[in-house]
């Protein structure tokens, strides 16, 4: 950790930190830090850790300190604006002043509205240097913070459906059988993927056919995200392994017997009523909740009627798509959507990213329309 960096390789440096904070900050922002000396030594280094602990910057501050250097004097290199506000934690704006910094760059601007700007500004009153790093680095910062980036924009969380599925596009034989359409590798790279989300959702339709836990087992993780079920009529078995699983449940009904929200309950779940047309439940409306809960990102495991609803819905802004090298012919699809009369009418992806993983091909796709980051 001797050897000068330049200031490109500092804000690498700290965007790789940045990374090891996923499915661990939420709901903050992931960010890293790395303070240099004038002529680039690092000095300190650290990301965001879990929510009412350090930020990134205290934690590079603290690792200056246990190395009994001194950051008088030095830049900061941070993915995310410092905020300014007092939270469940102090200002890192006072904590870098504090310390004597003479320099920070930033990868991005804190959409928060509790910061949006003031850090910076509270920086360059106290007579430090601040700079930007650049577009490749604002892109970075915030595609490893999408979800933050969206909900704080958007005022609900970012929509991800996770689908597995042979070349021919079936999730399923026509018998219910999936298990496994993909590989061990493909199943693991999910579980990754769960473990970024700050909710996993799913619906009575998976519930009863495959009975779920809906956690994150195959990778390692400080934390589980909370566990959602739309079920309109709450007929969720009381003895699904949903309620053997480790983190909080919750589920949203149409209009339930107040019985089966009592028994619910006991096994120690949530229930929240969120009633739409015909007697199902209002997706947008769970979503509102769910930004009210501070979920940034939302990761979608359903069957095809349930993904149906929310591509219908206009609410999917991400499709993660495994696809099998195999071929089922009759079975159940991706989204139970419908015949269309025109290609008009077409819910229109753009592929985003692709990669083989184990021997199947993954694709991640964004809704027309928005950002490449």
């Amino acid at each position: 950790m001797n050897s000068p960096l330049t200031p490109t390789a500092a804000m690498a440096c700290a965007l790789a930190l940045a990374a090891q904070a996923i499915g661990l900050t939420e709901p903050n922002p992931r960010v890293g830090c790395v303070i240099t000396s004038m002529d680039g030594v690092p000095l300190g280094e650290g990301h965001t850790q879990q929510a009412g602990q350090a930020h990134a910057e205290v934690m590079a501050l603290r690792d200056a300190a246990a190395r009994g250097l001194s950051v008088q004097g030095g830049t900061a290199y941070v993915t995310l604006e410092p905020c300014s506000h007092h939270g469940r934690t102090p200002p890192c704006c006072d904590a870098l002043i504090a310390a004597g910094i003479a320099r920070v760059t930033v990868a991005a601007s804190d959409p928060n509205p509790l910061v949006a700007g003031q850090g910076l500004a509270r920086l360059r009153a106290a007579g430090i240097q601040v700079e930007t790093a650049g577009p490749d680095a604002q892109a970075e910062s915030e595609a490893l913070n999408i979800g933050f980036f969206h909900r704080m924009r958007h005022g609900r969380p970012w929509v991800r459906m996770k689908i597995a599925a042979s070349l021919d596009g079936r999730t399923a034989l026509e018998n219910g059988q999936s298990q496994w359409i993909t590989g061990e590798a493909a199943r693991r790279d999910g579980h990754a993927w769960r473990r970024r989300a700050g909710a996993l959702l799913s619906g009575i339709g998976t519930v009863l056919a495959d009975d779920p836990r809906l956690d994150v087992r195959l990778v390692d993780t400080p934390r589980q995200p909370l566990r959602a079920i739309v079920d309109a009529r709450l007929d969720t078995p009381l003895s699904a392994r949903l309620f053997e699983a480790d983190g909080p449940l919750l589920f949203y009904a149409a209009e339930p017997a107040t019985e089966r929200v009592a028994a619910l309950q006991a096994r120690g779940a949530e229930v929240v009523c969120c009633p739409g047309e015909s007697g199902r439940v209002d997706l947008a409306a769970v979503l509102a909740d769910l930004g009210r809960r501070q979920v940034n990102e939302l990761h979608v495991e359903a069957g095809p009627r349930l993904n149906a609803g929310w591509l219908q819905a206009g609410l999917v802004d991400e499709c993660l798509v495994y696809l099998a090298p195999m071929l089922l012919g009759a079975g159940r699809g991706m989204a139970a959507l419908g015949p269309l009369q025109s290609l008009d009418g077409a819910w229109r992806y753009r592929f985003h990213a692709q990669a083989a993983v184990g021997d199947d091909l993954r694709l991640l796709m964004r809704r027309a329309g928005e950002p490449a980051a």
